[in-house]
């Protein structure tokens, strides 16, 4: 049980499902929040800003989730998006918080501007966090997050543009699971 971790009520469900996945951050303190809007993005990870200067193991993360995004200029409440498409979310931006833990604070500085400045270490930094997803058993939803953007008319082409450019594509997780299937026959 993920007792270090807070989140609203209303996505409680998912959020305990992602959590399950991911054992190793039993004991991590991560704050699931709403926010009005972030740019670019439904989610983001990222530690807190005091807990940058402890020890990686005395870190502190806080996923901020969009209260709305809009498909096509029409704004939707995240939280009315189907469950397991945000439990696939929500377990996308813990695949970062795994990342992140592996990190020192300087190279989680250098890792942050990187992001901010290179699109190669963006697809880098959002590739390593679907994989970390799925090699812990979440492709179906990864999957399902994936297909609900990119086969959604409503949604804007240029969001799916930066979804097919970063992310792993539906086929390259299904190539991950088959992969991770044959070895373990």
């Amino acid at each position: 049980m993920h007792t270090k971790s807070k989140f609203p009520e209303s996505i409680k469900n998912e959020v305990n499902i992602a959590l399950r996945y991911y054992p190793s951050l039993e004991n991590v303190p991560i704050e699931f929040k709403f926010k009005k809007n972030i740019k670019k993005s439904v989610m983001l990870a990222q530690p807190t800003f005091t807990s940058l200067f402890k020890s990686r193991e005395n870190r502190a993360y806080i996923i901020l989730i969009s209260e709305k995004f809009k498909i096509t200029g029409q704004e939707f409440k995240t939280i009315n998006v189907p469950k397991d498409v945000l439990v696939g979310w929500l377990g996308h931006e813990l695949g970062h918080v795994i990342d992140y833990q592996t990190r020192g604070n300087l190279e989680m500085i250098s890792f942050g501007i990187k992001y901010v400045l290179l699109k190669e270490h963006i697809k880098e930094a959002e590739r390593t966090a679907d994989r970390a997803a799925v090699e812990r058993g979440m492709a179906d939803y990864i999957i399902k997050t994936k297909n609900f953007i990119l086969n959604n008319a409503e949604i804007a082409e240029s969001y799916k543009s930066r979804i097919r450019e970063y992310y792993l594509s539906p086929e390259e997780i299904m190539e991950m699971v088959q992969e991770k299937h044959e070895k373990e026959n």
